[in-house]
């Protein structure tokens, strides 16, 4: 009997030790892929409602299946070059950056609520100045259409009469619901919404339609590995900036991830990343496209 009291006395020290370790760790976190040595902060991902916004974190709202601006690697971890981009502008201002995938439908439902602070993945601010107050614009990008090789679409005439996929609430559909493409969307056989372009993708791929409108740095990160089976169209949609949404009216956090963004350009930082993923430095900072809008 008294051997078993020691049994449990033992028992209870190995819990009351594990359940300090518990409170010590703390839930959802991963390292980024550009996280660094220790001294620099870690990302980390959140549950819905389990992180609040605070001076100590910046969370940042992103769809998980746009690389390579934000998507998940073969290891399980988010990254991409917006991704590096908020960790190292968070590593600055010295807070913990909180990644915080969602619905790219209720972004703005997201950010209004507070659930996120910004939303920084490949968003572009063409005809979107009025809803968000926005960092300066960091690179431009254009909406394209990508098509299979051997298609015999050529140009935008070749779509007449095709079924075109497009991502619900990107710009891609802005552009081609706007009064300029009107005659192109109504020579569409069928422009269908999707989810996300990995979907699309394979919606091109499998035949099931015969074109895709979508950013043009996605579509060339989707076609990196199949160069034989798909081509961009040379006619633009339409062309943009991507730059950092805010919260309309929330300027100081737009200036302290405006100044830590110009930190980088200047001294390198963003060239690095986007050679990463580009093979180029994409940064137009310099030219301060967005500076003091509010």
């Amino acid at each position: 009997m008294r051997g078993m009291k020691k049994i449990m006395a033992f028992g209870l020290i190995a819990v009351m030790a594990l359940a300090v370790t518990a409170c010590g760790t703390k839930s959802g976190d991963q390292k980024n892929a550009n996280s660094g040595d220790g001294s620099k902060a870690e990302s980390k991902t959140a549950k819905k409602g389990d992180v609040k916004n605070t001076d100590q974190n910046l969370i940042v709202g992103f769809d998980q299946n746009f690389p390579p601006f934000g998507y998940l690697d073969s290891n399980g971890n988010f990254t991409g070059f917006d991704l590096e981009l908020a960790q190292e502008a968070a590593n600055r201002m010295k807070v913990e950056l909180v990644l915080q995938p969602i619905d790219w439908e209720t972004k703005d439902m997201e950010l209004s609520a507070g659930t996120i602070d910004c939303i920084w993945n490949g968003f572009s601010v063409n005809g979107r100045e009025k809803n968000y107050t926005f960092s300066d614009s960091y690179m431009n990008n254009a909406q394209v259409f990508v098509v299979r090789k051997n298609s015999g679409i050529e140009d935008e005439q070749g779509l007449a009469g095709k079924v075109v996929d497009v991502q619900k609430e990107s710009s891609a559909e802005t552009a081609l619901n706007s009064k300029e493409e009107e005659t192109l969307k109504n020579s569409f056989a069928q422009l269908n919404q999707v989810a996300d372009y990995n979907t699309a993708m394979m919606d091109l791929e499998s035949g099931a339609v015969d074109a895709v409108a979508m950013d043009k740095f996605v579509a060339l990160d989707q076609m990196k590995n199949k160069p034989d089976k798909f081509q961009i169209l040379n006619e633009q949609i339409s062309s943009e900036q991507y730059a950092v949404a805010f919260l309309k009216g929330n300027t100081q956090l737009r200036d302290q991830v405006n100044s830590v963004l110009h930190e980088m350009d200047t001294d390198g930082t963003f060239a690095k990343i986007s050679q990463k993923y580009f093979g180029e430095n994409v940064s137009i900072l310099s030219q301060k496209t967005n500076a003091g809008q509010d």
